[in-house]
């Protein structure tokens, strides 16, 4: 309905301002003489309105009209309170012509009887023009005012009231920042207390009475609430759930079960007893006003079964403070005064977030200099400035930045002294509120400042205190500390997990998979299973071996004993596991596969008693069922392995230990049913007879997989795409993905609203574009990158939108961030369905998109394009992007969900290859490699025994190793083929690296010799020795080498070390394609390698880094027979046509018998 005004007040009185409503024929409108921002309309209404929506028209057959504008509203016409939307604009946008109407449906309805209209912008070819109609209903209030002496008691019917239901409601005011506003006490003498605390509500639970009783905070709501403004307050107990709503923000939380049932059977408004306030934070009354009082519906007000004690009235004075707002650098107010003697005194409140900035100067007098009075680290200070120099310095107070009212007086007596002082800020600027501002004991009159008729002032917001705690409700997610200063807020992330200006964001990967494609190798790591979203992150290991297993411990991972004991029927275990049921359940939705080991070792003691009787032992799983099946047996069977697999040591039971056995039995096995883990508690039964013992064990849950880390969509066609539900991220929008693509450009997402919208696309081959609109325009963020993008490579983007900013990442490359406007809208309203791979009126996308995350939640691709034209399913291709993954000539293996490193021909094993392989050498100790005679590879070979020999005939030698040893002389690595050809590689009696070549039966052996150092120094060392053909090059840590001719077919040196054996530790040997130490290790079943001795696994210690300095010697090895021979030999002759066997550690074995024999 129309609200009727009663009376126009305008700040110029030239034109006077008269009722107008909006309608084409209406005549006439405000406009002052002078067009300027000092200038307002106020409108009073017949009484106190509820206010839901304000309409605008410019002046009547003019060109005047308000562009933008403040709306503002008192219940008094003085402490204005201006309107916000979304909680961060202020300003209206008001016409764009003198007729058109524009309106706002107020978000939330106000109750005031005072409207004012305060113009910021108007026609600039025009002046202030305006019509204004107001919409609303009536209102009405009920009040009662408190003094803080006094408290109002009420004592609810117990016939009608409801144990499991409570509802009180009120409003209320108050200008003193702390004080008891309800207590409510139960039968038991238990209490619920309404706190105002410094500005904020606290509902506490308080058990006991009187000086013994004990508070117990429960939730804080509100902030800066001390403002003499009506604030809302609702507290909703259903049961034990209690919602508790102060104004606009609402908080949800559980009681504890005693008090899930309480009846209440008194409450105190206004405050309670003296005893009662002992303990309270405030340790005071309430002073300030209630309305509409309702408990469950009932008017306590109204009701006249109230008893008052104290001095209660039923109306609500009102405060004649008049507060002046700072809001900007630019505000100042300066006040004419002189002092009547020879002291001044100055007193004023004040309230601010800011840690720095100027309250007052002013010249003393008799030219004593200039007095400064500021604040500095939060603490008040005061300076004395004459002729360039700091003549008194006086700090006070702390903390004076904490948004409260502070009181500060100042008096001042000036000596009779000459001089002169300067009148330049040398501080930073005060933004904040300032009330009561006497001089000498005088009282200000800001209203006559605000008309002008006293001082001047520039950009001050007069009768009114604009504070505003950006803290309340705070921004900042997944626990940030949030700090503000007058005009923005900041987030400490630190030791959250999260990052980004308000602690959006994880820093976590969402699971091992994740961290494993990022070249991560076993190890504990913090896993995010939902990224943004309220999952908190968990420390978990990670196991890189084949797959990328997730490991959650619990409690008791070790074989428990069990024994019969009289009057024990069962044993009960329960199992805690490192990760909370939210994760575990988060973790096992996501991953691909899980298991858990299930155990029972029995002796007497009967497990499921199968086949028809009850089980005697069960567990429990997620969600507290308990299952009759064990580990090894499908769901529901009331089975063990041994009966699904039919072959328990008695058929007749389908577990081994139903037998009944007196000897050792067990049943063991993995459970994978992913809906049923983990295992939560088992129950075992039957150990309560003699000679009954029995033993469990429960393994850890492991998983593996990722199921949204491989989750991809193939776009074929630049008009396919995916649609989705309406994306919510009103406050905090983060999108996360990869994509792969050789186009130069296309939409990877689009999400509309009526006029906001989110874009992320490929602009171009070296440019991804974020763009989005909150109402405030259009925003882009862009990166640019030194290299293209469309190069079919899986690339990472990263976009995120909230209050603050908002960004974008790309990759490695440099980030992009936008600074969210000030005060401008902040909530990102969309109702289109949301696109992927295409957007409106634009090129779709051509290529990958994976992994696709909306604030934590993967969508589907996979599942949509299974039914969407043009888009398939998955997207190979991994290695292209993941093969420098694998490590040590490791090849990269391409799977449907990711890859593998092949490590066949590689030296190094594990996840990347990584892993050296060692073993410790004795004497004794031998490994020899045996290969087959040319013609026996034509017989029954594999592609891979192929592939493994066709390396052999080449026409020079790749063999690398590391060592660590203490023994010299030593014979490291022995090479020999049939035609009595060999390469030995050694440690003469100085430790010296020598490598003996010899490549012709006829010729003499060669022996390159390092010099320089002692390498059997025990400590790990890096050999390297290459051949092709005429070249050698040996690679060892600052070596020479000598060559060192020497002649006769038998190599006594040779013979001699081998029987002195080796005594150390050799790693990663290998030779060409072939790594003999490894075959011996780890398959030595299927390898053709003979173990001489005790060989054991050990580690030498870290590979040796790159060494910048590392000398690599090149030699020919014709050197010598081009000096003995006029031409080259044949070079057949110096290939290694077929080899005899090859030794590792000493020991050498001849196995010649076996090649002539076959």
């Amino acid at each position: 309905a129309f609200c009727p005004f009663l009376r126009f007040a305008a700040h110029n009185a030239e034109y006077e301002a008269f009722v107008c409503v909006l309608c084409p024929a209406g005549a006439g409108g405000w406009s002052p003489l002078n067009s300027n921002k000092y200038q307002w309309l106020e409108i009073k209404l017949e009484q106190r309105t509820e206010i839901t929506a304000i309409a605008t028209q410019g002046r009547y057959g003019s060109s005047d009209w308000l562009t933008r504008y403040l709306l503002m509203f008192s219940d008094t016409g003085h402490n204005w309170r201006p309107y916000r939307q979304e909680d961060s604009i202020g300003a209206f946008s008001g016409n764009s012509n003198a007729d058109s109407v524009v309106m706002y449906k107020l978000q939330q309805p106000v109750i005031a009887q005072y409207i004012r209209i305060l113009p910021l912008h108007w026609n600039p070819n025009g002046r202030i023009g305006l019509r204004l109609e107001a919409y609303g209903c009536q209102y009405k209030s009920d009040v009662v005012s408190f003094d803080g002496s006094a408290h109002l008691l009420f004592r609810p019917d117990p016939s009608v009231s409801l144990a499991d239901r409570d509802v009180l409601s009120m409003n209320f005011k108050t200008l003193l920042n702390s004080g008891m506003l309800v207590h409510m006490e139960e039968h038991s003498g238990h209490s619920f207390t309404l706190e105002l605390f410094r500005g904020k509500l606290l509902l506490q639970l308080r058990k006991g009475r009187g000086s013994s009783a004990d508070f117990h905070p429960l939730v804080s709501l509100g902030s800066l609430l001390d403002d003499q403004h009506w604030h809302h307050i609702r507290v909703e107990r259903v049961r034990g759930l209690v919602n508790f709503t102060v104004d606009k923000n609402t908080q949800q939380f559980q009681l504890p079960e005693s008090w899930s049932h309480s009846e209440i059977n008194e409450i105190s408004f206004g405050g309670t007893s003296a005893a009662g306030l002992q303990k309270s934070h405030s340790r005071r009354n309430f002073h300030g006003c209630l309305e509409n009082v309702l408990y469950n519906d009932i008017s306590v007000i109204e009701r006249y079964l109230c008893l008052s004690q104290g001095n209660v009235s039923f109306t609500c004075p009102e405060s004649i403070d008049v507060p002046v707002t700072f809001a900007s650098p630019g505000s100042f107010l300066a006040l004419p005064w002189v002092s009547g003697g020879e002291s001044a005194s100055v007193s004023l409140q004040f309230r601010t977030w800011n840690r720095a900035g100027l309250l007052m100067t002013f010249d003393l007098q008799h030219n004593a200099g200039t007095l400064w009075l500021y604040l500095s680290e939060a603490r008040a200070r005061l300076q004395i400035h004459k002729t360039g120099r700091i003549m008194t310095d006086i700090t006070a107070g702390a903390s004076l930045n904490d948004g409260q009212w502070h009181s500060l007086e100042l008096a001042v007596r000036c000596p009779d002294t000459e001089g002169g002082s300067g009148c330049r800020n040398p501080f930073s600027v005060f933004q904040g509120c300032m009330r009561l501002i006497r001089t000498d004991g005088a009282l200000v009159d800001l209203i006559r400042v605000q008309q002008m008729l006293f001082g001047n002032f520039s950009d001050l917001q007069m009768d009114m205190c604009g504070i505003v705690d950006r803290c309340s409700p705070s921004r900042c997610e997944h626990g940030g500390r949030c700090s503000q200063s007058w005009s923005t807020f900041h987030c400490n992330c630190s030791a959250t997990g999260y990052s980004g200006a308000t602690c959006h964001s994880s820093i976590y990967e969402a699971s091992c998979e994740a961290y494993k494609h990022k070249g991560n190798t076993s190890g504990f790591y913090y896993i995010d299973m939902d990224g943004s979203g309220p999952i908190k992150p968990q420390l978990i290991y990670c196991n890189m071996s084949d797959k990328a297993w997730m490991v959650i411990q619990h409690n008791n991972t070790e074989l428990t004993k069990l024994k019969a004991s009289s009057g024990i029927n069962q044993h009960l275990a329960h199992f805690n596991y490192s990760a909370d049921a939210e994760q575990i359940q988060a973790i096992i939705t996501q991953a691909e596969y899980c298991e858990q080991e299930l155990s029972y070792h029995c002796k007497k003691s009967r497990l499921l008693n199968t086949p028809d009787g009850a089980p005697f032992s069960w567990w429990v799983g997620r969600s507290g069922e308990a299952h009759m099946y064990w580990g090894g047996a499908v769901p529901g069977s009331q089975q063990c392995a041994c009966g699904l697999q039919e072959n328990c040591v008695h058929p007749e039971h389908f577990c081994n230990c139903d037998a009944d056995s007196k000897e050792w039995l067990n049943d063991s096995g993995l459970l994978s049913h992913k809906e049923h883990l983990p295992v939560r508690g088992l129950a075992v039964g039957d150990i309560n007879r003699s000679g009954s013992e029995a033993a469990y064990r429960v393994g850890p849950l492991q998983c593996y997989g990722d199921n949204n880390f491989w989750n991809a969509a193939y776009f074929n066609k630049e008009t396919s795409y995916l649609h989705f539900p309406t994306f919510h991220g009103e406050l905090s929008a983060d999108i996360s993905f990869l994509f792969k693509t050789s186009s130069s450009s296309g939409v990877f997402l689009e999400n509309l609203g009526i006029k906001d919208f989110i874009r992320i696309e490929l602009s171009s081959p070296t440019q991804v574009l974020f763009s989005f609109d909150v109402g405030n325009g259009p925003l882009e963020v862009k990166v640019e990158t030194a290299s293209a993008l469309n190069d079919e490579r899986w690339h990472h983007v990263r976009a995120e939108r909230n209050v603050k900013e908002a960004s974008l990442y790309v990759d490695h490359h440099p980030g992009a961030v936008q600074k969210a406007p000030a005060d401008g809208h902040i909530h990102l309203q969309l109702n289109s369905q949301l696109f992927v791979g295409t957007a409106s009126r634009q090129k779709g996308f051509l290529g990958c998109i994976r992994s696709l995350k909306l604030n934590g939640k993967t969508l589907d691709l996979e599942e949509r394009a299974e039914i969407t034209p043009g888009v398939t399913p998955g997207c190979p291709g991994h290695c292209s992007s993941y093969g420098d993954l694998c490590q040590n000539h490791g090849s990269c293996v391409e799977d449907h969900s990711g890859f593998t490193c092949d490590c066949s021909l590689s030296p190094f094993t594990g996840t990347f290859c990584h892993k050296d392989v060692s073993a410790f050498f004795k004497p004794g100790t031998s490994v020899t490699y045996t290969f087959k005679e040319p013609y026996k590879l034509n017989r029954n070979v594999s592609a891979q025994s192929s592939s493994i020999y066709s390396d052999l005939t080449l026409r020079g030698e790749n063999v690398s190793l590391s060592f660590r040893t203490s023994q010299a002389p030593a014979l490291l690595l022995y090479v020999s083929s049939y035609y009595r050809e060999f390469l030995a590689v050694l440690l003469n009696r100085n430790g010296h690296l020598d490598v003996k070549y010899k490549l012709q039966h006829n010729r003499d052996a060669e022996v390159f010799r390092a010099s320089g150092r002692n390498l059997a120094n025990g400590q790990l060392h890096r050999v390297s020795v290459q051949r092709l053909g005429e070249t050698l090059n040996l690679i060892e840590t600052q070596t020479q080498l000598f060559l060192i001719a020497e002649s006769g077919e038998v190599d006594p040196e040779i013979a001699r070390l081998n029987a002195l054996g080796f005594t150390g530790c050799l790693s990663v040997v290998q030779f060409n394609s072939i790594s003999p130490l490894k075959a011996a290790l780890l398959y030595p079943d299927t390898s053709p390698v003979i173990v001489t001795g005790a060989l054991s696994e050990s580690s030498c210690g870290s590979s040796l880094p790159t060494n910048p300095y590392a000398a690599e010697t090149t030699h020919s090895l014709l050197s010598r027979h081009l000096e003995d021979n006029a031409s080259p030999p044949k070079t057949s002759f110096y290939g290694f046509s077929c080899f005899h066997c090859y030794t590792l550690g000493g020991a050498i074995t001849h196995l010649l018998n076996e090649y002539k024999t076959s």
